[in-house]
């Protein structure tokens, strides 16, 4: 069954079902955790938290990412 979620204004599908954690899904969409805020449905997540935070379809997600340069 597949679900969505909203990222970053962008409605990504996942046919497979939906990655189970943030961490999960940061890792299947290949961005370094360490790098990246994020929010969900209006609310920061933090960093420590990530790997317990659990997604649901239709979820709002926002993420940030920390570039370096000069």
């Amino acid at each position: 069954m597949s679900a969505v979620l909203k990222i970053n204004g962008t409605e990504k599908t996942f046919d497979d079902g939906l990655p189970p954690t943030l961490s999960e899904l940061l890792s299947k969409l290949q961005i370094d955790g360490a790098t990246v805020v994020a929010e969900i449905d209006g609310e920061i997540i933090e960093r420590k938290n990530f790997a317990q935070t659990e997604l649901k379809d239709q979820m709002g997600i926002e993420l940030i990412r920390f570039v370096g340069g000069g």
